[in-house]
C-alpha cells in the first residue's frame, strides 16, 4: 500500500506537468498562443473556471510574466506578449473567472463580493508556469487586475514569495468620483453590498473610453465586444463593496515585498458624452494623481513613471505613448 501512494504522488506530482501541456489548445489569437482551461472549485453562482493563455514557450528561458487584465477586459493584446517573447520571457496572460474566455452561462459578467476570489486563478497559474520550468516569475496588472494583483502580493500566500517584480499599468488604487461620493456615497453603497450584494448600482456606461481603442472609431484595436463592452456592465453593491475593502486594505496598510513598477499617463481628463481629442492622449478612467500617491506606497521599492500622452491602457495608446511604456518596462525588467 506504501508503494502504491508513493507511486501515485509521484504521478501527480510528476507527470502532471507534460499532461498538463497537453492540454493547451491554439488559441482563438494565432500566431503561436495557446489557452486552456482550468476548473476551479464551485462558487455561489455555481461551476467556475480560469483560462490560462500562453505564447509558445521559448527554449531555453526561465523568466515569464503572467499578466492579468483590468473590468470589462481580457486578454488580447498580442503586442504586449510579442514584445516580452523578444526580450528573453515567456508570456502567460490569464482571462479571470467571469471574465472572457472563461466566462460560462450560469455567471453574472465580472461580478465578485471579494477581490480574493480571484486569488485560487493566480495561485494555479503561477503553479503551472513554475511547473514548465519558470524560476523568475513576474506579474503585470493592469487597472483592476493591478489592484488584484496588489491585493494578491499582499495577501502573503504561499506563492507569493517567488515573484520577481509587479507591473502596474494604471492600477485602480482609489475611485476617480469626487470628494463627496468617494467619502459618502461609495461607503454607503458599500455597505448595502454586504447585505444586498445584487442590487444594481449603475446600468451602463457612455462608450467613450471604448471609442479611443476601437479601430471602428478612433482608435487602432480590435477585440471581441461581447467580453470587453462598449457600454460596459450592470455594477452591483456588491462588486463595489469587493472593490472598496480592497482599496482600503492596500491604504491601511501594504508591505509588498518585491520590487513595483507604477505606470500612469501623464495626465487625467473627466470625459463627457461629446467627443475631444484629448481623451486619446490622456487617462479617462482613474485619476493620475491618485495612482501616484497610493502606488509609491504600496511597498518598500516602488518606482512610478508617467507616460506622456498615454491613454487608461497605456500599450492601448498611441504608437509614440506606447513605445515609451514598453520602453519603461523593459528597462525597468532588465534593472531588476
Amino acid at each position: 500500500m506504501r508503494a502504491i501512494t508513493i507511486l501515485l504522488i509521484f504521478v501527480n506530482g510528476f507527470l502532471l506537468f507534460p499532461a498538463a501541456n497537453a492540454q493547451y489548445r491554439p488559441d482563438t489569437l494565432g500566431n503561436g498562443y495557446f489557452s486552456r482551461t482550468i476548473e476551479q472549485p464551485d462558487d455561489y453562482e455555481g461551476k467556475v473556471v480560469c483560462t490560462l493563455i500562453k505564447k509558445e514557450k521559448l527554449a531555453g528561458s526561465n523568466k515569464a510574466v503572467l499578466y492579468v487584465h483590468g473590468y470589462n477586459d481580457y486578454f488580447f493584446q498580442t503586442q504586449l506578449g510579442d514584445s516580452l517573447n523578444t526580450w528573453g520571457y515567456n508570456f502567460y496572460a490569464v482571462d479571470l473567472r467571469k471574465y472572457g474566455r472563461s466566462l460560462l452561462p450560469n455567471q453574472d459578467m465580472f461580478f465578485c463580493k471579494d477581490i480574493s476570489e480571484y486569488f485560487a486563478d493566480i495561485d494555479t497559474c503561477l503553479s503551472i508556469i513554475k511547473a514548465e520550468g519558470n524560476n523568475d516569475v513576474y506579474l503585470m496588472g493592469h487597472s483592476t487586475g493591478g489592484l488584484t494583483l496588489s491585493a494578491y502580493l499582499n495577501s502573503g500566500s504561499l506563492n507569493c514569495s517567488g515573484i520577481k517584480g509587479l507591473i502596474l499599468n494604471s492600477p485602480f488604487l482609489d475611485w476617480n468620483l469626487g470628494f463627496v461620493l468617494e467619502k459618502l456615497a461609495v461607503p454607503i453603497i458599500s455597505f448595502i453590498g454586504g447585505c444586498y450584494p445584487n442590487f444594481v448600482v449603475m446600468k451602463y456606461d457612455h462608450p467613450t473610453y471604448a471609442y479611443t481603442l476601437l479601430k471602428a472609431f478612433k482608435g487602432e484595436w480590435t477585440y471581441n465586444t461581447d467580453w470587453k463592452k462598449p457600454e460596459g456592465h450592470p455594477k452591483k453593491a456588491g462588486w463595489i463593496r469587493a472593490i472598496e475593502q480592497a482599496q482600503n486594505k492596500l491604504m491601511e496598510h501594504s508591505d509588498i515585498q518585491c520590487p513595483v513598477l507604477i505606470l500612469s499617463s501623464d495626465k487625467s481628463t473627466m470625459a463627457t458624452k461629446e467627443w475631444q481629442e484629448i481623451y486619446t492622449e490622456s487617462d479617462i478612467v482613474l485619476s493620475v494623481e491618485d495612482i501616484k500617491k497610493f502606488g509609491i506606497t504600496l511597498g518598500k521599492e516602488t518606482e512610478y513613471h508617467a507616460i506622456a500622452k498615454g491613454v487608461h491602457d497605456l500599450i492601448l495608446s498611441r504608437k509614440e505613448s506606447r513605445q515609451e511604456t514598453y520602453r519603461t518596462i523593459h528597462s525597468w525588467l532588465e534593472k531588476h
